[in-house]
């Protein structure tokens, strides 16, 4: 009793059809997607504002570090 059937379900969605109408239902449909879609690109839209609007860090203590880059050789590189 706690779940219904497909019978079920198929019934309620007959009654919802004839009551609303599949051109109402998909003007709904439309509707609730567009703003779906408006929101994500909303969503999106801050999110770059903020990623442009954010300075990057400063370094706090100005030091410098230092060091030399080296290749590996090729007899290195085939050993490892």
């Amino acid at each position: 009793m706690g779940s219904f059937s497909i019978w079920h379900w198929l019934i309620v969605l007959l009654v919802v059809v004839l009551i609303f109408g599949t051109k109402k239902l998909r003007n709904i449909g439309q509707d609730l997607g567009g703003a779906v879609r408006g929101f994500k690109e909303g969503m999106k839209s801050a999110e770059d504002e903020n990623a442009a609007a954010t300075p990057p860090k400063a370094v706090s203590d100005q030091s410098t570090i230092e060091g030399s880059v080296r290749e590996k050789s090729d007899a290195s590189r085939t050993q490892a």
